[in-house]
């Protein structure tokens, strides 16, 4: 603890102590809060005017201004053209880096950062080596500013109302159905009219208990989040400094037992970053940044139980004025329990149900899963120019270290089972039945204790030059590399590399930028850990060409080329896959020969040709601005194919190199499957003014299409090959309704999913075999893993006088989703969701929507198919926000010297025709709207 509190003092004596501020001598990071014409590229700032191809940045710092937002990649893809939240490009598995370092988004708040920039294509990235070969993140954080010191204040709190909960029928409905759903499958019901009819009546819900784990009862209308921000800045030109001190909190929807008061999770950030001249030459940077994250719950998941206890089967509380007076035995119970609840109920159970969640909420203890993270970067920037002109130095060092674990007081109760008699038309209970014993040991157990350490490390030389005002030249040889650790996992996560930049301008007209980077992986055989990605970056500034110089319209006009490869292990599932695996573990005897001598076996045979997977790659982009910067243009397209993805494909070799008893295999991993993606991205924006309001409209697009370019595969049917099809395809059978009668079951093709009914899923013979099996699914849509096809962002913000607004809309298009939860997925002993209302039956044959019920398990209609296929298209009112500034009602001398208001609202409207389909969560917390009100002030 004096540790940490030592620590939280230094970080934010970093940022209060009155440094001086520093020159950027080398181009590069330590600049000051970032200009809006610098963009943080690959280990070094370029102006907008001069970017390759196949970048995207947001201004994060001005933004703020009017879009308050809760986490650092927020809505992202609605400001930066190729990235869809999930990946660039589609490719998935980015590389996020912040201020240089691999760290994750939720290592900083957005009120952390000043820039974030989107690398996209091949020449962006190439520098950064083999962990980013599928594009990178940048993050870049707040720094200090020469002049006086600058405190903003912010302060937000609002309320999170819940979309929507899956809806259960209640225990009537439930038995209704159940015993329909036993005659369906031959057998008698189970619950008599009488039984039904007690539970609908709900005279006594604590003998017929109708649990309803959504109700006002168990759970509050909406939960409360603040937050409160100081950042403190100033300096001059010696140094500059930059202190962030957040705090925030949010609440829980359950409101009884320990989760009323363990519902809670804060967190507390603290940053500094300094900047400092050490002389004329010699500049440095040093950051800090620790992050205490505290998360209280409860020692049980009471959504998943939400979603599968059935509402019928207990109780939660017993209520003691319902136990008959002279029942001694009962009363003793209640005298030596542990748990009276609200001084008049004891917890509810039976036998099956000895733990449950309401039980566990109340006397089962508690548990707070602890995190802490400690970021530390620095470096140093020497100027080289009385050895050449033009030449710097940057080096650069980082230690990060984040820990978790779990603490809990784990406490063991006793749950009642009541035995309920009748006297007089009243209800009373007769006998209790005691399961479990009450045990508070009063003993903090530690669990789930992991860590992560990175560290990271780089050297560069820079150089930069202009000869004859016309020719300039820039070049970059850096080594670069970090590790990270972490716990239960034997090999560390690396990235090493070699990078060389050459870059040319002529005229600021002309450009060639070349980018390369030599790599190295241990996870591949000696002799093949290295290789060498090569790119290439042309560029045309076609505005200032002769004929169109005379074209008043066009500001501003530029077209970009890249092309390149770059390898990566980023696939590579495993270290040593390239060996043959050889085991006696699971093998058999040799009996034959009467030794007795247990056998040796191999498990895969050895690669030692294996190679890096490369992606290759040619984009083209357009960027200008048109009409005076009223309308600003970019966009990107791309064709990338990654090949030799590492397998192990059965279908290649002989039969005989595997056997199935004993389990052996003599097939080796190796570099076989291709992936080709082609894509388009682009961003567009219109700034204008109307009399008094100001206002700016952008729109933001990206699309890509997916191919598995190459597949080891063998079926006996064509239209089943992967190759051809989108790497995220859904496959499936096709249904053709429900099964009319016995002979409509009779005169179709067999089924191999179980036996099957009027009112199950009939199913398409792809291949007319007479049988419904594997072999007759088909490819059904794309799934979007990756992120939606397409994907659109719409932002508005406009301005009048003082008052400001802004709102920002998503959509995404072109992938499917399969009703899959248990929610659709319904038979057994499951619980029964609203939507088996829509069940088969001989009545409702010729309008039903679900198949008939069913007391066993459900395999063939429960299964991958186009029946339980649905469109995820959806357009999201993401933000709201309307902003009034205060600052001219503050006077002239004054301390506060800006200070406005705002309101804001967060995932506010969804229009999509599946909307309840996709604003319900399942056996989870549910979604939900944030409605907010912040204010904020500078002193």
């Amino acid at each position: 603890m004096n540790q940490m509190k030592a620590l939280i003092a230094a970080i934010a004596l970093t940022g209060l102590m009155p440094v001086a501020q520093a020159q950027d001598t080398t181009g590069i990071a330590i600049s000051n809060v970032p200009d809006n014409n610098m963009v943080q590229v690959a280990f070094r700032k370029l102006n907008k005017r001069e970017l390759p191809g196949g970048i995207s940045v947001v201004d994060v710092l001005p933004q703020m201004t009017q879009n308050y937002m809760n986490y650092s990649l927020e809505n992202m893809e609605s400001w930066a053209s190729g990235f869809n939240g999930n990946s660039i490009w589609g490719m998935g598995n980015y590389l996020l880096v912040i201020d240089g370092v691999p760290r994750e988004a939720t290592n900083v708040l957005p009120t952390e950062i000043a820039q974030i920039s989107f690398l996209k294509g091949v020449n962006a990235v190439a520098l950064y080596g083999s962990r980013a070969a599928k594009g990178v993140v940048y993050i870049t954080t707040k720094r200090g500013k020469a002049g006086n010191q600058r405190i903003d204040v912010r302060a937000n709190g609002g309320i999170n109302v819940p979309k929507a909960y899956p809806t259960y029928l209640g225990s009537a409905e439930y038995m209704t159905l159940y015993n329909e759903a036993r005659r369906n499958d031959g057998l008698t019901d189970l619950y008599s009219p009488e039984t039904i009819y007690q539970y609908a009546s709900g005279k006594n819900k604590y003998r017929y208990p109708d649990v309803d784990y959504y109700s006002d009862e168990y759970l509050k209308k909406f939960f409360s989040r603040y937050d409160v921000t100081a950042e403190i800045s100033g300096g001059n030109n010696k140094a500059r400094y930059y202190t962030n001190i957040g705090y925030q909190a949010s609440g829980s929807l359950l409101n009884f037992g320990e989760a009323r008061q363990n519902g809670k999770s804060d967190r507390l950030n603290l940053r500094g970053n300094v900047d400092v001249n050490l002389s004329d030459y010699i500049s440095c940077n040093v950051d800090a940044s620790a992050i205490f994250y505290t998360g209280r719950g409860v020692n049980t998941d009471y959504w998943g139980s939400a979603a599968n206890l059935r509402p019928y089967r207990f109780a939660p509380l017993i209520p003691l004025d319902r136990i008959e007076g002279d029942d001694e035995a009962s009363n003793v119970l209640v005298k030596n329990s542990n748990h009276i609840i609200d001084g008049k109920y004891l917890l509810g159970g039976t036998q099956l149900d000895q733990t449950n969640p309401f039980a566990a909420i109340y006397a089962g203890g508690n548990n707070r899963y602890i995190s802490r993270q400690f970021l530390f970067n620095t470096g140093v920037n020497a100027d080289l120019r009385n050895l050449l002109k033009g030449l710097t130095f940057r080096a650069t060092f980082a230690v990060d270290y984040n820990t978790s674990y779990n603490l809990a007081y784990n406490n063991n109760y006793v749950v009642y089972a009541p035995t309920w008699n009748t006297y007089s038309g009243k209800d009373l209970i007769s006998s209790l039945t005691q399961y479990g014993q009450d045990a508070t040991s009063g003993v903090q157990n530690v669990s789930s204790s992991w860590y992560r350490q990175t560290i990271a490390a780089t050297g560069q030389f820079n150089y930069l030059n202009t000869i004859r005002g016309k020719h300039h030249l820039s070049a970059v040889l850096l080594v670069n590399g970090f590790q990270q650790s972490e716990s239960a996992v034997y090999h560390r996560t690396s990235n090493a590399n070699l990078g060389l930049q050459l870059g040319y301008d002529f005229k600021n007209t002309y450009y060639i930028d070349f980018s390369s980077a030599m790599i190295h992986s241990a996870k591949l055989p000696e002799g093949n850990r290295n290789a060498f990605s090569p790119t290439v970056s042309l560029g045309w500034r076609i505005s200032n060409a002769p004929f169109l110089r005379a074209i008043s319209a066009i500001d501003e006009l530029r077209l970009t080329a890249s092309a390149g490869v770059l390898h990566t292990d980023l696939d590579i599932a495993s270290y040593y896959l390239y060996q043959g695996v050889y085991t006696t573990q699971g093998s058999w005897f040799g009996w034959k020969d009467g030794t007795g001598v247990q056998a040796t076996e191999s498990r895969r045979g050895a690669n030692p040709d294996m190679r890096f997977p490369k992606r290759e790659e040619i984009s083209i982009g357009l960027d200008g601005s048109f009409f005076h910067q009223l309308i600003k243009l970019e966009g990107n397209f791309f064709v990338n194919k990654i090949t030799g993805n590492i397998i192990q494909p059965d279908v290649l070799y002989p039969s005989y190199f595997t056997t199935g008893f004993p389990s052996s295999s003599f097939i080796p991993y190796i570099n076989y499957n291709d992936d080709k993606r082609v894509g388009a991205d682009f961003s567009l924006s219109f700034h204008n003014k109307l009399r008094e309001v100001s206002y700016t409209i952008g729109l933001v697009g990206s699309y890509y299409k997916t191919t598995a370019a190459k597949r080891a595969e063998l079926y006996a049917d064509n239209y089943q090959y992967r190759q051809g099809k989108p790497l995220d395809a859904i496959w499936g059978l096709q249904n053709q309704g429900f099964f009319r009668d016995a002979d409509d079951i009779k005169n179709s093709p067999a089924q191999a999913f179980g036996q099957v009914k009027p009112g199950d899923i009939k199913y398409k013979d792809q291949n007319g075999d007479g049988i419904i099996d594997a072999r007759d699914e088909v490819y059904l849509g794309r799934a979007g893993w990756a992120g939606s096809p397409l994907t659109l962002g719409l932002n508005l913000s406009a301005k009048w006088r003082n008052f400001s607004f802004f709102a920002l809309a998503v959509g995404r298009f072109g992938a499917y989703g399969m009703k899959n939860s248990s929610w659709f997925w319904v038979d057994g002993e499951d619980k029964y969701s609203a939507v088996v209302r829509d069940r088969w039956t001989p009545e409702t044959a010729q309008t039903a929507k679900y198949p008939r019920l069913t007391t066993f398990a459900s395999d063939n209609n429960f299964r991958s198919s186009d029946f339980w296929l649905y469109k995820t298209d959806r357009i999201d009112l993401a933000k709201v926000q309307i902003s009034y500034d205060m600052s001219g009602l503050l006077g002239r001398k004054k301390v506060l010297k800006e200070m406005g208001v705002y309101i804001s609202g967060f995932n506010l409207l969804t229009v999509s025709a599946e909307r309840k389909t996709m604003e319900m969560n399942v056996g989870a917390a549910p979604q939900t709207r944030l409605y907010n009100l912040g204010i904020k002030g500078l002193f």
